[in-house]
């Protein structure tokens, strides 16, 4: 493909889809999946093609649509109706009511049941109306398994651009422009890096996408590998372009078989569309992307405990420096980003880094995907723009609280991140307001505690997994997270002491302090803030045993 084919490509899908009265699309994301959505999807097929309606209606499987815990979820076009909840016993009346009389089913709408009122146009409802989608503005609204359905949308129009006209520079330049940082937790800026790896020379050099996604609770890159897997891989083509490497590999965890799947679909697209390989649209740049498949180690979205896997090694982080942009996979200068990262970059080049730039803080920028979980009554998928506030994420978009239940804690940066409780919830969800408060912005997982949350269980939660994931390499990871943990478990089980406390503070100063990798390094963040903002229940837990102490801690 030469770049009017891709253009050609555009026109030729516009006008197939424009044929089409209605799209419906049919959340197939792996959450709808697991609630029968595959089965909906064909049961809507075979219901549109029975009443002859299949030149005028056309029916396709989407990636996540956000609200995940409402699914299955079937949306029509161009309305943005959305209905939740869907069986195939359903399947004949929506048919019937939405897409024949044009009538929607209310009984059906997302929400109806909990919101004030019945958003016939899904958009108009909070949970949409507060987001600002970039990373997910096509997430589930296409078909991510067909590459027309993302070129149409302008899919690859950045490749082109990048290509030819801007300069490796100019593409680095824009980028350092939009002040975009890393979405994968250390908030780095995405430019400096890219310009780091460019300055390197070598013979090879290669981009690594991060999608060892393994926070409790987290499904952000899942979501984004799953629903628009072209955006990510046109992300690392232009990063390839960027800094100079023909090669990038994309490391994804082993328990994301649709992403997985999805991913290798798309890279075989692409290639055959000649977007990815030799010569790509007819330019002197050629890049190809493999797939490696992580075994569900936490420890290897570190960047040189994942290069080390990807080159066949045990998944183990090393001292740095010297850092991947020098020293990297096979010794090569190597450019790792993440999932939501990369899915940022297209959008960036098409509309420059001055309009992302503009999103967002001052030390910010741009927007969050966040995966939100835990007692909210609208868990799921959102991206909203960098300084929103807690309260508004969470009763806003979120919905609030299920059951009449006090909000109590926002947990945010998964095992690395720490516990917001309710008197900061007016707080701005940036990097440098998390971190003030003792938390991290991480990856994106942000679970939702109520007022029957145990707190110390809570970080004894978080601990046990971090000791279960340490690799093992360094003392202070793999003892002191286990020493941790049996304090903790001490504690929750009524026989701790205030010297157990104290312990545990020092315990959390010495594996932050000198730990080899960030796994280690963070670990104590759910213990700290937990401490910080909920000592009074780490006492409280104490004075069940004090006739051991002799004193009385109420």
């Amino acid at each position: 493909m030469n770049r009017q084919d891709l253009i050609t490509t555009a026109q030729q899908a516009r006008v197939k889809q424009e044929q089409y009265k209605r799209r419906v699309c049919v959340c197939c994301g792996a959450g709808c999946i697991s609630s029968g959505s595959e089965a909906v999807l064909k049961k809507l097929q075979e219901e549109v093609k029975s009443r002859g309606l299949e030149g005028e209606i056309e029916v396709v499987p989407s990636g996540c649509m956000g609200p995940c815990n409402q699914g299955p979820l079937v949306k029509v076009m161009p309305e943005y109706t959305m209905y939740q909840k869907v069986t195939c016993a359903n399947i004949a009346a929506v048919v019937q009511s939405q897409l024949i009389e044009k009538k929607p089913i209310e009984d059906l709408l997302l929400f109806s049941d909990s919101r004030p009122k019945a958003f016939v146009n899904a958009l108009e409802d909070p949970f949409f109306k507060k987001q600002h989608k970039i990373v997910l503005e096509d997430c589930g609204d296409i078909n991510p398994e067909v590459i027309e359905d993302y070129i149409v949308r302008d899919g690859y129009k950045a490749l082109d651009k990048a290509l030819f006209q801007m300069s490796r520079e100019d593409v680095i330049g824009e980028i350092k422009n939009s002040r975009l940082r890393g979405r994968g937790g250390a908030g780095f800026p995405t430019g400096i890096k890219w310009e780091t790896v460019f300055k390197y020379v070598a013979d090879q050099k290669y981009v690594i996408c991060n999608g060892d996604e393994g926070d409790p609770g987290a499904f952000m890159d899942r979501s984004v590998l799953e629903g628009n897997p072209h955006r990510v891989l046109e992300g690392m083509a232009i990063a390839g372009y960027a800094v100079g490497a023909s090669k990038g590999f994309a490391y994804i965890r082993g328990e994301y078989p649709l992403a997985i799947k999805r991913f290798e679909a798309a890279i075989k697209a692409a290639k055959k569309q000649g977007l990815l390989g030799p010569n790509i649209l007819g330019s002197n740049f050629s890049f190809e992307v493999e797939i490696r498949i992580g075994a569900g180690a936490f420890v290897c979205g570190e960047e040189t405990a994942l290069i080390a896997s990807i080159e066949g090694k045990r998944g183990m982080p090393r001292p740095r420096p010297p850092f991947p942009a020098e020293v990297g996979l096979w010794g090569k200068p190597t450019l790792i980003n993440n999932v939501e990262t990369l899915a940022s970059i297209a959008p960036i080049i098409n509309r420059g880094g001055q309009w992302y730039g503009a999103i967002g803080t001052p030390k910010s920028a741009g927007t969050k995907v966040f995966a939100l979980a835990g007692k909210i009554n609208y868990s799921g998928l959102i991206e909203v723009p960098m300084g929103m506030t807690l309260r508004e994420i969470v009763f806003d978009i979120g919905g609030g609280v299920p059951g009449g239940r006090e909000f109590k804690s926002a947990q945010t940066g998964g095992p690395s991140g720490g516990c917001i409780p309710k008197e900061h919830l007016d707080t701005k969800v940036d990097y440098e307001s998390l971190v003030s408060l003792g938390s991290i912005m991480g990856s994106g997982g942000l679970i939702i505690m109520d007022d029957t949350s145990d707190m110390v269980d809570v970080a004894r939660f978080f601990m046990e997994f971090c000791m279960d994931e340490s690799c093992g390499k360094c003392v202070p990871c793999r003892v002191g997270t286990k020493m941790m943990y049996d304090l903790l478990s001490k504690v929750c089980a009524g026989h701790g002491t205030l010297r157990d406390i104290e312990r545990l503070e020092e315990l959390a100063v010495y594996v932050k302090e000198s730990s080899l990798c960030g796994l280690g390094m963070s670990a104590p963040n759910p213990l700290l803030s937990t401490l910080r903002y909920y000592k009074n229940e780490y006492l409280a837990h104490i004075d069940r045993n004090k006739e051991l102490e002799g004193v009385s801690h109420a």
